[in-house]
């Protein structure tokens, strides 16, 4: 049993970019081959659910992202959601909003999760243009906390030559955490090149997760590779804290889950990694 946070299904209301992640197909090319077939359809659905289910993953998040203000485009909520509740429980759904639409976004995200059933909120900043700690997430921030609803913070590089790599560092959540301690945060992906300082903002705040997301899990072993600090304190200090996502179709979800059977981790942090961990995040109970 296992819970992926992270997976795009293979529909035309996900299949969804811009050309500001172009890049991004250079730097994971060789990943994204090993998915055979990256196309969307009736087909290639059917064979995702179906996936899932031979695996036996108990959730698997989806995610919205609005994108209007500053690269013309958005997953939206509403589709999300209507794809949560056509393929049952299995699938959960975060809602994306944009900062820069101020109480637009606000109304949004009450609207997301009080009517259509969305259970987070989505912010990848590099392609809002704006670092963790920009005011401008900070009513978002407070309306996820009345809302009792985590939310996922992108906490790491990203690829796009569009837009800062900076807006991604996680020294900037732990200012948001300053502010907002009752805030339950996901920062994925897990920071490289800034790990160290991720696992510093984690050790400081306990409601802060780390994402195994985006990456392959075989790099944690891997000496000098940026994240083989994860391997040590996900083991011991942080191993509540670290959660599983393959960022589907970015790597193959079979071989995500081979890669961490592969990890030297004790028995019980593997199942927190793949399972515990983002069942009490995502306070999952049935």
């Amino acid at each position: 049993m296992f819970i992926d946070y992270g997976s795009k299904p293979p529909v035309p209301a996900f299949d969804k970019t811009g050309p500001h992640l172009d890049n991004y197909r250079r730097v994971y090319r060789r990943s994204e081959d090993e998915v055979v077939d990256r196309k969307v359809g009736p087909d290639q659905l059917k064979s995702y659910l179906a996936m899932y289910e031979r695996l036996g993953a108990r959730r698997v998040v989806v995610k919205a992202r609005d994108l209007e203000s500053t690269f013309g485009f958005r997953i939206a909520n509403e589709d999300v959601a209507a794809f949560c509740r056509e393929h049952g429980p299995r699938y959960m759904g975060f809602a994306g909003v944009d900062p820069h639409k101020g109480m637009t976004a606000i109304r949004e995200l009450d609207h997301a999760v009080r009517n259509l059933g969305l259970r987070g909120l989505n912010l990848q900043c590099f392609e809002h243009r704006l670092a963790i700690n920009d005011k401008k997430m900070f009513p978002l921030y407070a309306k996820c906390i009345e809302l009792d609803i985590p939310v996922n913070i992108h906490t790491s590089i990203n690829f796009s030559t569009d837009t800062l790599m900076d807006y991604g560092h996680p020294r900037a959540l732990d200012e948001v955490m300053v502010h907002f301690p009752e805030l339950r945060v996901c920062a994925s992906p897990p920071g490289w090149p800034w790990v160290q300082e991720l696992i510093g903002v984690a050790w400081r705040h306990p409601n802060v997760s780390i994402g195994l997301v985006a990456v392959r899990p075989k790099v944690l072993g891997i000496p000098n590779s940026g994240y083989e600090p994860l391997l040590q304190y996900g083991n011991s200090l942080l191993k509540d804290r670290i959660i599983f996502g393959t960022a589907y179709p970015m790597m193959p979800v079979e071989q995500a889950l081979a890669e961490i059977e592969a990890l030297p981790l004790k028995s019980e942090t593997r199942r927190a990694w793949l399972h515990d961990n983002a069942a009490r995040f995502l306070r999952v109970s049935d």
